[in-house]
């Protein structure tokens, strides 16, 4: 049994229920009820699930760290939906408002292609009359320009909404988007899947129902995406297990992730925590949980978790890595959204740093291409 190799040596005592559940950990995934348990707990236990994700991990990706050389277009800050959470978004009359022409959409894709960047991350906010033609517009024009770098871009509640204003079903926009340029799809705008949440920090967003749709039509379109919890707010610890659960389902109908990206939410400047919202933010504790409890749920079901630099800052980040991850996400080229939260190492990681907080761990850094296909050893 897992429990008896790791703790072979140690003189930790852990509980009679956490030994049975990780145990059964190791070979097979744990259930909503064991995760909430898991979620819980405190003291010693949590070194017995910390080690018991992270040996899970080495059973199902071995000991290689990836991540990819990209760069983040977000091409506005104006946003129609304003959520709750967010410090990025502004209204269009805001002197910090911006809206990024061709040419200054092109310049930061060219400067990122100079560095070597295999992936563009196309988002931004919500414009009130962006659609179809216009998102296929900013693809076609990357496309054009940079054959050979994918694009992943637009979240659900931008597609769903640029959808509606073209008159096009979600298939009709899919097909086109694909047609355009697009290659995967990033699963943002998930949040917590919960619309007692949604209700308070995102009520123009997509409904639970409404994401889950757009994620079955970009899979029938023939997509891959990412799915994302972000977590840290008002929700419960049962609705973070909860939603961990629909990801999970998801994947089992309709094998579309290529990745699953907690991230934990930056609040200092969120609108909700500066209008009084109180305990607002995950502790390092609660991070290293969710990480370790998406690894025993998730399995080989969804075999990359990914850990974010950007908003845990570098050093918990590798620690992270300790928790059941195995990817670091991307070099960025900046992100104007966790730069807006307060991003506490910056927005742009070089190779190296991202290679020496992989090595330090003794594990293997590669870089990887977005569907997680193609992996590239570091010198």
């Amino acid at each position: 049994m897992v429990l008896k190799y790791i703790f072979m040596y140690t003189e930790i005592n852990v509980a009679s229920k956490t030994k049975e559940i990780l145990d059964r950990a190791y070979d097979e995934p744990i259930s909503v009820e064991d995760g909430n348990y898991l979620m819980k707990l405190k003291g010693s236990d949590i070194f017995a699930l910390l080690a018991t994700a992270d040996a899970v991990r080495e059973k199902i990706v071995g000991d290689k760290v990836t991540f990819i050389n990209n760069c983040n277009i977000n091409f506005t800050n104006i946003c129609t939906i304003r959520c709750g959470f967010c410090a990025f978004g502004k209204d269009a009359d805001d002197p910090e408002a911006y809206l990024l022409s061709d040419e200054e959409i092109l310049d930061k894709a060219e400067r990122a292609s100079n560095d070597g960047a295999r992936e563009f991350c196309v988002m931004g906010g919500v414009l009130e009359n962006a659609d179809i033609e216009y998102y296929s517009h900013i693809l076609n024009l990357l496309k054009s320009n940079f054959p050979k770098v994918s694009i992943h871009g637009f979240s659900p509640t931008m597609i769903r909404d640029a959808a509606k204003l073209s008159g096009m079903s979600l298939d009709e926009a899919f097909k086109t988007l694909k047609q355009a340029g697009l290659d995967t799809l990033p699963g943002t705008a998930a949040e917590i899947l919960s619309d007692r949440t949604r209700e308070i920090i995102c009520p123009k967003k997509v409904s639970t129902q409404e994401w889950i749709d757009v994620i079955n039509a970009a899979y029938d379109a023939g997509f891959t995406a990412s799915s994302t919890i972000m977590y840290g707010h008002v929700e419960t610890i049962e609705e973070r297990v909860n939603h961990i659960d629909i990801i999970r389902n998801i994947q089992k109908e309709t094998p579309i992730f290529n990745e699953f990206i907690p991230m934990t939410f930056m609040h200092e400047n969120s609108p909700i925590f500066l209008e009084g919202q109180e305990n607002l933010g995950a502790t390092g504790l609660q991070d290293l949980k969710l990480y370790a409890v998406s690894r025993l749920m998730l399995q080989d079901i969804i075999p990359n978790i990914q850990v974010s630099w950007v908003k845990m800052g570098y050093r918990f980040a590798q620690v992270s890595l300790m928790a059941g991850t195995n990817d670091l996400g991307g070099t960025l080229g900046g992100d104007e959204l966790s730069e807006a939260s307060g991003a506490p190492d910056g927005v742009n990681a070089s190779v190296s740093t991202l290679k020496r907080m992989i090595e330090d761990l003794g594990r293997t850094p590669m870089e990887r291409n977005t569907f997680y296909t193609e992996f590239y050893p570091l010198e």
